[in-house]
């Protein structure tokens, strides 16, 4: 980290403060998801896909280079045949697991809530949508 950097404060009601960017990237269903796995240890590639339910290669390699840039996730590669990678999370990614589960669980205590209201508002609005 830059001395620069070392005593900013973010705004993330002003839309030329990098934060916007920071908040898309641990608001991103792909970002919560991963960042819950790793927090029982470092996962595989494959383990992590696998485990995440419906998402792509690309789109987890995508999401998984822009947490190791963020410096959330640290990418190691060991060098055997066939090559073997892990990802873990960094102290600063340890530091949004609480505030990432609280989120995840928020969603489903009350996905239930939220699902009936939906229901009712497109009923009301004439829209026939699943969800």
């Amino acid at each position: 980290m830059t001395t620069e950097a070392a005593g900013w404060v973010g705004n993330g009601y002003d839309p030329q403060c990098p934060t916007r960017v920071l908040l898309d990237r641990v608001g991103d269903k792909w970002t919560v998801l991963v960042i819950g796995l790793l927090s029982d240890g470092p996962m595989r590639f494959t383990t992590l896909r696998d485990s995440v339910g419906g998402v792509s290669g690309k789109v987890l390699t995508a999401t998984l280079r822009a947490l190791e840039r963020d410096g959330l996730v640290n990418r190691t590669a060991y060098p055997q045949i066939p090559p073997r990678v892990e990802y873990a999370l960094t102290d600063l990614g340890r530091s949004l697991q609480e505030p990432l589960a609280v989120l995840r669980g928020w969603s489903e205590q009350h996905i239930a809530q939220v699902v009936a209201h939906r229901a009712e508002f497109d009923r009301a609005a004439g829209i026939r949508l699943q969800f």
